[in-house]
């Protein structure tokens, strides 16, 4: 099955970034993976509810301004794969669990 892909920006605004962590921003895992479950939703749309997490792994920091890429393996079960990459480099893989719809 060809995976859905998606792109998203944390702006060097964001609020959760002064103190995450000074001197040298770093994207807070959970601003990740909430534009995981964003992403999803505008390709799955409402009728497949995210449950929570498996698996979730982060390889290396993802910076404020750096363009990242979702990659998701919908295999029409519960668990849906996802990697995000920035550029070559892999920033974080694990799966989200859904509902089945």
């Amino acid at each position: 099955m060809t995976p859905h892909t998606s792109t998203f920006r944390i702006p060097v605004t964001h609020p959760a970034l002064p103190g995450h962590f000074p001197g040298r921003p770093v994207v807070p895992g959970a601003i990740t993976l909430s534009e995981v479950v964003a992403a999803w939703r505008t390709y799955a749309g409402s009728s497949r509810q995210v449950l929570g997490f498996a698996n979730v792994k982060f390889l290396s920091p993802l910076l404020p301004e750096e363009t990242a890429r979702i990659a998701f393996i919908d295999r029409g079960t519960e668990v849906v794969g996802f990697e995000i990459a920035v550029d070559a480099r892999r920033v974080a893989t694990g799966a989200l669990r859904c509902e089945h719809g």
